[in-house]
């Protein structure tokens, strides 16, 4: 786990995209480095979670926040830099932040936020709940407001987000995806958290072929999908310069497994 946790990593052809380093790439990339970190500060040799009962356990992740980001300044045969700090948040959840840079700049910083799930019904990912995986040390809990945002959304405590308004009575358009088993699902065999924010970038690229670079995302996750289930991306809203965007994920029954909000400027003035 400490080698894989190297904060050192020389970027090549797998990393980058024609426009700079791969988000999607990145993402899952931190989520490894999340679930190891997680795994290392539990005592464990490996990240082979389990339930009291035995049963696997997963690290899913609940909400994830990209900052600052130029990720455009990547190139082939840079060194990137990861420096990666962890938190508790409550009994249940779990933070980490990770710092991006190379040749001594910063080019953003990402928070991932989880929680310990596993199925109540075997082979149903519609089944996922929380459960707890070993009992807290005595420690004290930290703040995080992506964690905070993540409850309000779950819980429609909110009516706007980045000035935007969280629902609408129909969206502005929608694309149909049907996820590829073998490409989009991980090894525990659930819709990767990486892969619902490089499915609203398909939609959004087809839509807004000249949208300017992310600076900021921040997605929030609310479910997941069985093999073989279409999904769609609604587009909810979006400002005059189209450059704020809110986006949602929802099955194919019409529940919602997604908020995805996308910044190409600064949000200064909307941040909640």
């Amino acid at each position: 786990m400490e080698r894989a946790l190297d904060p050192h990593l020389l970027v090549g052809m797998p990393h980058l995209t024609p426009h700079g380093l791969s988000e999607t790439w990145l993402m899952k990339e931190l989520g490894h480095r999340h679930w190891l970190m997680l795994a290392r500060d539990l005592g464990m040799d490996n990240a082979d979670f389990r339930t009291a009962g035995g049963d696997e356990a997963y690290a899913a992740i609940c909400a994830t926040s990209l900052t600052a980001a130029r990720l455009d300044l990547v190139r082939a045969n840079a060194i990137l830099t990861i420096r990666s700090g962890h938190s508790t948040i409550t009994r249940t959840q779990t933070a980490t932040n990770h710092d991006l840079f190379v040749g001594g700049r910063r080019i953003g910083r990402v928070e991932l936020i989880s929680a310990f799930v596993n199925r109540e019904i075997e082979g149903r990912n519609h089944s996922l709940a929380r459960v707890t995986i070993a009992k807290p040390q005595a420690r004290s809990f930290a703040s995080s407001s992506l964690a905070t945002h993540a409850a309000d959304i779950r819980n429609g405590r909110v009516a706007t987000y980045w000035g935007l308004p969280m629902d609408a009575s129909e969206p502005l358009r929608s694309y149909k995806f049907s996820p590829s088993v073998s490409q989009e699902f991980n090894g525990a065999g659930l819709f990767y958290f990486a892969e619902f924010q490089a499915l609203a970038d398909r939609a959004l690229d087809s839509w807004f072929p000249n949208r300017k670079p992310v600076v900021r995302r921040d997605v929030f996750f609310l479910g997941n999908i069985e093999p073989n289930e279409s999904v769609s991306f609604d587009l909810i809203g979006c400002s005059n310069d189209e450059d704020i965007i809110h986006g949602q994920i929802r099955r194919r029954s019409g529940d919602l497994i997604a908020k995805v909000f996308i910044s190409s400027e600064s949000l200064s003035s909307y941040l909640p």
